[in-house]
């Protein structure tokens, strides 16, 4: 049976904090359904009403398209421990690129990584537990390296390019555009 809360509870918080993995739903009101799983630790609850995420560019920018369109989030966490439990956030969301303000205050909450593109800030509309049992028990062996060890070795010129190729999502929505490098970084930034 579901159980539905206005805001985060401290339980809540303890089970999200414990998780490697969550998940993202997000879609327009034409358009694929999008739905992304995320690790390496890049999720913060700012306040009960309130949650955010690092995200790193990657195959696609399909949650900001969305985003931006409609605004509409679903945030998914399984426990693949005990006790048993799957956790829904729903809310509105919005990114926050490295050129926007805010983001100085709101990048302090995270450990930027190479590859850093946005953070997306959701207002939290409601919550929903349910049981989890359908879940199965699984353990994290480690996090994968691909992606930062990608981010790493790229070359910023042609990050730069690609990520004006592609200023839109599969079905042709427009995105902002940043760099991959993080903001105020000297050392990571093009000449």
């Amino acid at each position: 049976m579901a159980d539905f809360f206005d805001a985060l509870e401290p339980a809540h918080v303890s089970m999200i904090e414990s998780q490697p993995v969550f998940f993202v739903a997000t879609a327009a009101p034409d358009g694929r359904i999008n739905l992304s799983p995320k690790g390496y630790y890049a999720f913060r609850v700012l306040s009960p009403n309130q949650i955010a995420y690092l995200d790193l560019a990657g195959s696609g920018n399909e949650t900001h398209a969305h985003l931006a369109a409609d605004g509409r989030i679903t945030v998914m966490f399984c426990n693949f421990q005990q006790p048993a439990l799957i956790l829904r956030i729903y809310g509105h969301g919005r990114a926050i690129l490295p050129q926007d303000e805010g983001w100085d205050a709101l990048a302090a909450q995270f450990t930027l990584m190479p590859g850093t593109r946005q953070i997306f800030v959701i207002d939290v509309d409601s919550v929903q537990t349910s049981c989890g049992w359908g879940v199965p028990l699984m353990t994290l062996e480690e996090e994968r390296a691909t992606l930062l060890k990608a981010h790493t070795r790229a070359d910023p010129r042609a990050w730069e390019a690609k990520a004006s190729l592609a200023a839109g999502s599969i079905d042709g929505l427009p995105t902002r555009t940043t760099d991959r490098y993080i903001a105020g970084d000297a050392s990571m930034r093009p000449d």
